[in-house]
C-alpha cells in the first residue's frame, strides 16, 4: 500500500509539472560583431525527446557558432520529460509528444525570421542544427514543416532518423516522440521516419555521425544519406570511425577525429553561401 501511495504521489507531481510547463524557450547568442556573417542557426539539443543536453549540445554549440560570426538560438523544445518516460503517466493521455516539438521549432523559425532585420540576419541564411533526437527534429523542421517559415540549410549531427526500421530504430526517442501507445502505431512510426519523407526541394544538408556510436545506430545516417541521394538533395555526409555519441561541440568529449566536424561544417557553410 505504501508503494502504491508513493507511485500515486509521483504521478500527481509529474502531471502538475506537465500542466504548468511552458512551451519552447529560445536562448539567443549574438554573433561576434567583428565577424558577423548575417547567418543564424537554431540549435536543437538532443536527449531522446525526453530531456535536453543543454551543455555540450546547447550552450557550447551556440558559443562556438557565435564566435564564428553566426547568430545562435538554442531551442528548449517540449519533450516528454524524464518523469513521463519513467512513470509512464502519458498512458492516460497527458504529456508532451509529437507534434509539440515540431510546433516549437516552427515557432522558433518564425521568431528568427521576424527579428531578422533588427538583428542584421539574412533571411536566406537561416538554418537548423540538431543533435541525436534534435537531429531528427532538425530534419522535421523542413520535411514536416506546416508554415511558410522554413530553414535554408540543415545540419543533423549523429541524428535519430528512422522510427520504423526494426533493427535501427532508437526506441527511447520513438517512445519520447510518439508516447506510450503511439510508439506501437505503425502509421505513426512511418510518419516520423525521416528517410520516408524527403521532398525533392529539401535544402542542403550537412550530415555527420560515427560508426562506433553506441546509442543511435550509425545506419540511421546511412538511411538519411541514401534518401537524400535518391531525391538529388545537395548534401555532404561524413562518417567518422570513432567518436561515439553526444560529443556536441565539446573540446574533450568524443575523439580528435570526430571533433573535426566543426571545421568541416564551417568550410561547407562557407562554400554553400558563395
Amino acid at each position: 500500500m505504501r508503494r502504491f501511495r508513493i507511485l500515486i504521489l509521483l504521478l500527481l507531481i509529474a502531471v502538475c509539472q506537465q500542466l504548468t510547463a511552458k512551451s519552447q524557450r529560445l536562448t539567443y547568442y549574438p554573433a561576434d560583431s567583428t565577424r558577423n556573417t548575417g547567418m543564424a542557426i537554431i540549435v536543437c539539443p538532443g536527449g531522446s525527446y525526453c530531456w535536453h543536453d543543454m551543455e555540450h549540445e546547447g550552450r557550447e554549440v551556440a558559443e562556438w557558432l557565435s564566435s564564428q560570426g553566426i547568430h545562435a538560438f538554442v531551442l528548449k523544445y517540449r519533450v516528454a520529460n524524464i518523469s513521463a518516460f519513467c512513470i509512464g503517466y502519458r498512458v492516460i493521455g497527458l504529456g508532451n509528444k509529437y507534434p509539440n516539438m515540431l510546433t516549437d521549432v516552427e515557432q522558433a523559425l518564425q521568431y528568427v525570421y521576424t527579428l531578422a532585420d533588427s538583428l542584421h540576419i539574412d533571411r536566406a541564411r537561416i538554418g537548423v542544427m540538431g543533435f541525436s533526437a534534435g537531429g531528427h527534429l532538425t530534419m522535421m523542421s523542413y520535411t514536416h514543416n506546416r508554415t511558410e517559415y522554413k530553414p535554408s540549410f540543415l545540419c543533423p549531427v549523429y541524428p535519430v532518423v528512422t522510427m520504423s526500421h526494426k533493427k535501427y530504430t532508437h526506441h527511447r526517442s520513438r517512445r519520447g516522440a510518439l508516447g506510450v501507445w503511439g510508439q506501437f502505431n505503425r502509421t505513426k512510426r512511418d510518419s516520423l521516419s525521416i528517410e520516408k519523407h524527403i521532398p525533392d526541394d529539401c535544402p542542403p544538408v550537412f550530415l555527420i555521425n560515427c560508426q562506433d556510436d553506441p546509442i543511435v545506430k550509425y545506419q540511421n545516417s546511412e538511411l538519411l544519406d541514401s534518401a537524400l541521394t535518391a531525391h538529388a538533395v545537395p548534401h555532404v555526409y561524413i562518417q567518422y570511425q570513432t567518436g561515439g555519441h553526444g560529443f556536441g561541440a565539446s573540446e574533450v568529449k568524443g575523439t580528435e577525429e570526430c571533433r573535426q566536424w566543426k571545421n568541416e561544417f564551417l568550410q561547407w557553410i562557407s562554400n554553400l553561401n558563395q
